[in-house]
């Protein structure tokens, strides 16, 4: 199955991010926009995993996020993957001290479990929309203009989910599989 890790965010932070998406779609061009229960900040995506697998990773996960620390999550700023000049993803960013030991400690986890290491550095990012059509310089520009006057209430992260995903026309459907607490 298609899984992946990620930290929830706050009801406030979540709803923050939902009413600013809203004026996003009125303001830009196309895109296919995340639906409101698939926000969420990506720790590891996995890809096409074993069940027997990802019930071990799951396991030694939640056994090295036991030893890390809450975070204090601020998300704030946007911008595009692979970058402005071709965007094909459209985030918003933040930072979370302490959010990269996670991120370790997942990648150990997986590497125990013959899963290959992620070969890019860890972004923190939310997703907001993805584009079949690059926008153009004006939308990218709005989009970077209006995300970046967002004020977001800070949250603590206290837990990593690990989440199923299934591919639908209508967007991904994400089903948790597991919560792992952090901080024992």
């Amino acid at each position: 199955m298609r899984a992946f890790l990620a930290v929830p965010l706050s009801s406030q932070a979540h709803d923050a991010v939902v009413d600013g998406m809203r004026e996003l779609r009125r303001r830009l061009g196309a895109a296919r926009w995340v639906r409101p229960e698939g926000i969420h900040i990506t720790l590891r995506f996995l890809g096409e995993q074993d069940a027997g697998l990802l019930g071990r990773l799951g396991d030694a996960a939640a056994a090295g996020l036991t030893a890390q620390r809450p975070v204090e999550v601020t998300l704030g700023g946007g911008g595009f993957f692979p970058g402005p000049r071709r965007p094909r993803v459209a985030w918003l960013g933040g930072s979370a001290p302490g959010l990269e030991r996670w991120v370790e400690a997942i990648e150990q986890a997986g590497a125990a479990c013959g899963i290959d290491p992620e070969p890019r550095p860890f972004s923190l990012h939310v997703t907001l929309a993805r584009l079949d059509r690059p926008w153009g310089a004006g939308d990218v520009e709005t989009f970077l203009t209006v995300v970046g006057k967002w004020r977001l209430p800070p949250f603590v992260g206290r837990e990593a989910v690990l989440f199923r995903s299934e591919l639908a026309p209508s967007g991904a459907a994400y089903t948790p599989l597991r919560r792992l607490s952090v901080g024992g």
